[in-house]
């Protein structure tokens, strides 16, 4: 193919003609100051469907997920979350370094928390320390392979937290894809959290943006921790307007996304049984592992690069293909080519 294919993220996504056209005629007040309407309007939909009080816009999902941090935690406590966790392994320490908490990884599988482990790591605050603050979720997982956390987990997760005063956050930055995955609604899986956010990037194709959903009070408290962190936006409008249609329009074809992940890893499956399980391809996200064949994750992804196709090793013995809307059959039959030449070529 002429045009590279692109399937190191699905961030890469561009705004459709009716989002462009959306942002073109956007409010343009100040959202830091006075308000802005279509951020209003974004925000207020973000929180009907996830069943939530409020919303915030943000510029990015470590952003909010940071903010619900300073939040819960108001710079004290230990959190707790699954090992694998994006928050723990891809947002630059933050959890220490801004929101100054302490945090602990619990052994988890497919990116779900051992449950007897956590309900051992919750602990109430003694004159020695100051105890657990809060526990977050993941779902889809990133690390696990864009896995879906089965709703009786969360459930369960969720009302052991309670138990024991502590709040929940989740980060859903691909809470739309596993809605998609379950067949449910966002906000039957956001009724097993306290706050969670999610992107209108990634695969709804906004340009910019998350949304911290939660009570309204939750979300008053977090409006200053925006700041802090500079979060607040000016014409945020614009933006906003894309992530209106975002979540109108571009949730109901995610599904399309899952379905070529699959075709994806049953084609690599086919080449080699060892790169990848079709089975444990759930989303949009495919996994796939060349500790077998005697090169890096790197090389192979020089080798897809040289062949049209773009993919971003995830360690250095494994790949990570997502597919996304500008990833359609063909594409899918061409990378599934490019692997079979370059198996071929390692022998």
């Amino acid at each position: 193919m002429s045009t590279p294919i692109d399937l190191r993220t699905d961030t890469v996504t561009r705004p459709t003609p009716e989002m462009m056209a959306a942002m073109q005629n956007a409010s343009q007040g100040d959202d830091s100051r006075d308000g802005d309407d279509t951020v209003i309007k974004l925000e207020a939909l973000a929180a009907q469907r996830t069943g939530k009080e409020a919303g915030l816009y943000m510029p990015s999902g470590t952003m909010t997920n940071l903010v619900a941090v300073l939040t819960h935690t108001s710079r004290a406590g230990e959190v707790l979350l699954e090992r694998g966790a994006h928050m723990l392994n891809t947002e630059l320490g933050g959890l220490a370094a801004v929101a100054g908490v302490f945090y602990k990884g619990i052994a988890g599988t497919r990116g779900a928390m051992d449950e007897d482990a956590l309900r051992e790591a919750i602990r109430p605050m003694t004159r020695n320390n100051f105890g657990t603050a809060l526990v977050c979720m993941e779902t889809t997982h990133n690390g696990a392979g864009g896995t879906v956390l089965p709703l009786a987990h969360m459930a369960r997760v969720h009302a052991l937290a309670r138990e024991n005063g502590v709040p929940v956050h989740t980060d859903g930055a691909r809470l739309f894809n596993a809605a998609a995955a379950l067949g449910v609604t966002v906000s039957d899986i956001a009724q097993h959290t306290d706050s969670v956010c999610f992107c209108v990037s990634k695969g709804l194709s906004a340009p910019v943006g998350s949304v911290l959903c939660g009570t309204k009070a939750f979300i008053e408290r977090a409006r200053p921790f925006r700041r802090m962190v500079g979060g607040n936006m000016r014409q945020a409008g614009s933006i906003a307007a894309a992530g209106i249609v975002a979540i109108e329009t571009m949730a109901q074809r995610l599904t399309d996304d899952h379905h070529r992940a699959r075709a994806l890893a049953a084609g690599f499956h086919g080449i080699d049984a060892q790169l990848v399980d079709p089975a444990t391809v759930e989303t949009n996200i495919v996994r796939v592992s060349v500790a077998h064949s005697g090169r890096s994750a790197m090389q192979w992804s020089e080798a897809f690069k040289a062949r049209g196709v773009a993919v971003s090793p995830a360690d250095a013995r494994s790949l990570r293909f997502v597919t996304h809307r500008h990833i359609g059959d063909a594409e899918v039959v061409h990378t599934v080519k490019a692997c079979a030449e370059i198996r071929a070529e390692i022998g």
